[in-house]
């Protein structure tokens, strides 16, 4: 029910994305989703891949500073207001969300967050009938 993501903390530089973006390219990695947090030193680049195992493998033989986590991928339907919808159902349940960042894809909105509380956070997901994404399904969707 969850999907890997790469958390990679890069430097607050001119090109250290950049170096992170062509050691993947260089092995035909494809990138599906990213989102960078920054602070004043560094940022933290979210990257969902095509092969997060391997992205992580590469990373790490490059002396990159990277974990590889679970997330959750949610999909939603492309209406307004949708995406307060589903965060309105995590919040009666008592779910706080640490991160989360959405997109489309093909005509669906994908959702991609992290809860403090995995196993919880799957229960509502299957008692609220929401559409999980798992890893495989989320290629199928490119």
């Amino acid at each position: 029910m969850t999907i890997q993501q790469l958390s990679v903390f890069v430097e607050n530089k001119s090109g250290a994305m950049l170096h992170i973006l062509n050691l993947l390219k260089a092995e035909g990695i494809q990138l599906l989703a990213v989102n960078i947090a920054d602070t004043v030193e560094y940022g933290i680049f979210r990257i969902i891949c095509s092969e997060p195992s391997k992205a992580y493998n590469v990373l790490k033989d490059a002396k990159v500073s990277v974990t590889l986590t679970d997330v959750f991928a949610i999909e939603l339907d492309d209406e307004v207001g949708e995406l307060a919808n589903v965060l309105e159902i995590f919040n009666k349940e008592g779910i706080s969300i640490t991160y989360l960042y959405s997109f489309l894809l093909n005509g669906k909105g994908i959702m991609i967050f992290r809860t403090i509380d995995n196993e919880r956070t799957r229960e509502v997901i299957n008692l609220n009938h929401l559409k999980f994404i798992t890893e495989p399904n989320l290629y199928t969707l490119v």
